[in-house]
C-alpha cells in the first residue's frame, strides 16, 4: 500500500536544527527548490533520498510518513528578544512540537501530575486591579498565602507543567509556554540569575491562566502577564506591609532590600518596579533607586546573584528515572518516537538512560 510522505515532518526536522532549505539541500545533493516541493507535498523523495534525509536528521525514516498535531499560533505564548531572528523563533517552535510528542509517549506509561489552572474568559478587559485580583486567588487556591515561594520550577511542576529549557535558543528567545494538554514552559537557560528566570516562569504562567486560546505576544497581553508575575510573586498587602522595611524617609535601605531579595528570590528591580506600581514610589523615587542599581554596576546582574543558586527543573528527569527503573531505556522512547537517541538527548538537554545491556555489548 501506497505511504504518503509528510513534507511538513521535513520542515519540522529542518527547523529543529536550525537549518536553511540552502543547508539540507547541499547535504543531500538536491536543488532548494527541490527540497522545498519535498516540504510543501508537491513531491515524493527517492528510496535513496529518504535514507539520506533520515541519516542526516538522526531519526528513522517511518517518521517521514506519520502524521501528528501541529502546534497551533494560539496556543505558543512566545517571547523573545528584539533582536531574535525569525528562524530561531521557528526552531523553538519546531522543538516544542517534539517535546509535545515526547510527553505524549510520557504520559502513555506514567502517570504525572494532573494538570490544574484556573482559567479566565474576557481577561483582555481586566484592569491592573483584577490582575491582582486572579494573582490573589490562585494564591488561595494553592494554599500559598502571602509567603515566599521557595522554588517556582518545583512549584510549576506541581501544578502539572513541564518545564525544559532549549540552550541553543536561550541567547535569543526569552521565554515560551506552550498551551496543550499538558502545558510546557520552555526557560532561558542563558539567564545567570535565579531571580530573572522565576520572573520568566511567573509570567508563564500568567499566559497560561489569562490568555487561554489567545494569541499573545503583543504589548497588552505581555503587560498582562508581566503584572501577574509581580503579583504573584511579591503579593501587594505583603509588600504594602513591609516596604517601609525598605524605604523610608525619602531613603532606601539597600541592606534590608538585599536580605528582602534573598528571601523572596525577587530581583531589586522588580521590587522597585513594583513598589510604583502600586503606589509605594513615586516616579522620582523610582527613577532614582533605579540610577543607584545602574551606578552600582547592577543593571543587568544584581550583587546578590551569584549567592542564590538557580532552581532546576526535576520532572522531566525523573520522569525518565523511573521509566529505566521499570526497564524502558532511551533507546525504546527513541523506538516509539522514530527517532534516534542522539536526538533524543538533544531534545531534553540531558544523558537520558540507556540500556545496560547495549551499553554492556559495546564494551
Amino acid at each position: 500500500m501506497f505511504q504518503e510522505f509528510n513534507g511538513l515532518e521535513l520542515k519540522l526536522l529542518r527547523l529543529f536544527y536550525g537549518y536553511t532549505l540552502d543547508e539540507v539541500a547541499i547535504s543531500v545533493d538536491k536543488s532548494r527548490q527541490y527540497l522545498h516541493k519535498l516540504e510543501t507535498g508537491q513531491t515524493q523523495p527517492t528510496d535513496e533520498l529518504l535514507r539520506e534525509l533520515a541519516h542526516h536528521f538522526k531519526v528513522d525514516q517511518n517518521i517521514f510518513f506519520t502524521f501528528k498535531p501541529t502546534i497551533q499560533e494560539e496556543q505558543a505564548h512566545f517571547r523573545s528578544l528584539k533582536t531574535a531572528r525569525k528562524s530561531a523563533k521557528q526552531s523553538v517552535i519546531a522543538r516544542a512540537d517534539y517535546m509535545m510528542r515526547l510527553i505524549d509517549y510520557i504520559e502513555s506509561k506514567l502517570e504525572l501530575p494532573k494538570f490544574s489552572v484556573p482559567t479566565y474568559e474576557n481577561s483582555t478587559t481586566f484592569s491592573g486591579d483584577d490582575i491582582e485580583r486572579v494573582a490573589e486567588e490562585c494564591r488561595k487556591q494553592w494554599g500559598l498565602g502571602l509567603a515566599p515561594i521557595s522554588n517556582m520550577n518545583k512549584f510549576c511542576e506541581r501544578l502539572g507543567i513541564i518545564v525544559t529549557s532549549f540552550s541553543t535558543y536561550s541567547e535569543e528567545v526569552d521565554a515560551l509556554s506552550l498551551a496543550t494538554r499538558r502545558p510546557i514552559i520552555v526557560r532561558n537557560s542563558a539567564k545567570t540569575s535565579v531571580c530573572r528566570q522565576r520572573f520568566d516562569l511567573g509570567h508563564e504562567l500568567g499566559h497560561l491562566i489569562l490568555h487561554d486560546g489567545m494569541v499573545t505576544g503583543d504589548r497588552f497581553t505581555e503587560g498582562q502577564a508581566h503584572r501577574f508575575a509581580g503579583a504573584f510573586l511579591l503579593p501587594r498587602t505583603m509588600l504594602a506591609s513591609n516596604f517601609h522595611l525598605l524605604f523610608s524617609g525619602k531613603q532606601f535601605k539597600w541592606k534590608k532590600m538585599s536580605e528582602f531579595k534573598e528571601i523572596w528570590r525577587v530581583s531589586k528591580a522588580a521590587i522597585l518596579y513594583r513598589a510604583r506600581q502600586l503606589g509605594l514610589l513615586t516616579e522620582a523615587q523610582y527613577v532614582m533607586g533605579t540610577t543607584h542599581l545602574k551606578n552600582n554596576g547592577e543593571a543587568l546582574r544584581e550583587s546578590e546573584d551569584r549567592d542564590l543558586p538557580l532552581e532546576q527543573p526535576q520532572l522531566l528527569k525523573n520522569c525518565f528515572t523511573v521509566l529505566a527503573e521499570r526497564k524502558i531505556y532511551a533507546e525504546d522512547i527513541a523506538k516509539s518516537l522514530n527517532i534516534s537517541v542522539s536526538f533524543l538527548d538533544e531534545l531534553v538537554g540531558f544523558k537520558t538512560p540507556k540500556s545496560p545491556f547495549k551499553l554492556e555489548m559495546l564494551k
